[in-house]
C-alpha cells in the first residue's frame, strides 16, 4: 500500500507526578518535553497526569471515544522506577504492538546516548483503530521520536483504516 493521511489530529499527555502536583497546586510548571511534542506535531489535546495506572488508562479510553484524535503521544513513565507505568498498561491495551518504533528508536538513541537508551521503555502500538507512542519524559528523547513520528502515523493510519468502513 502507498500513500499516507494527511491532516493528523494529535493528542499529547505529560506522565509526571511532579508536574502534575506543581499543575493541581498553582505553579507554573516546566514541561519542555510535553510543549516540544505540542509544537512539533501540532496537538489538539494536551493533558498533564500524574503516573497513575487508572488515570492513565481512563484518559486514553476518553480520547479514542469522544475526540477526533488520530495519534497520542505519551511523554513521561517509561522509566524504571516503581512508579513508570505507561508501558505496563499499553502492553495489555494495544490491539497490535509496533516494535519497529521501538528498534529505531533505540538506534537512534544509542547514536546520541550511547548505552543509556537500555534504560527507556519506549513503546508504540495500536489502540482502537488509533496509534499510540510512549516516549521518555527527557527532551532530546522527544526530539529523537518526533521525527519517526511525523514521518510514519501518516503511513500507519492509512494500513489501520483500510478496508474499514467507518473511516
Amino acid at each position: 500500500m502507498h500513500g499516507k493521511i494527511e491532516n493528523i489530529t494529535y493528542g499529547v499527555i505529560t506522565v509526571s507526578d511532579s508536574r502534575f502536583n506543581g499543575l493541581i497546586s498553582g505553579k507554573e510548571i516546566k514541561d519542555e518535553s510535553g510543549n516540544f511534542l505540542r509544537s512539533q506535531l501540532n496537538a489538539k489535546y494536551y493533558s498533564v497526569i500524574p503516573d497513575n495506572k487508572d488515570i492513565l488508562k481512563g484518559l486514553l479510553d476518553h480520547l479514542i471515544e469522544f475526540t477526533d484524535v488520530d495519534c497520542i503521544v505519551i511523554t513521561g513513565g517509561t522509566g524504571l522506577s516503581p512508579r513508570d507505568n505507561t508501558p505496563d498498561i499499553l502492553e495489555k491495551i494495544f490491539q497490535k504492538k509496533l516494535p519497529g518504533f521501538e528498534v529505531i528508536f533505540h538506534n537512534l538513541s544509542y547514536e546520541k546516548v550511547g548505552y543509556k537508551t537500555i534504560l527507556s521503555r519506549a513503546t508504540a502500538g495500536i489502540y482502537g483503530n488509533k496509534i499510540i507512542y510512549a516516549l521518555p519524559g527527557s527532551l532530546n528523547a522527544c526530539k529523537t521520536a518526533v521525527e519517526i513520528i511525523k514521518k510514519e502515523t501518516g503511513h500507519i493510519l492509512k494500513h489501520i483504516l483500510e478496508g474499514r468502513d467507518d473511516k
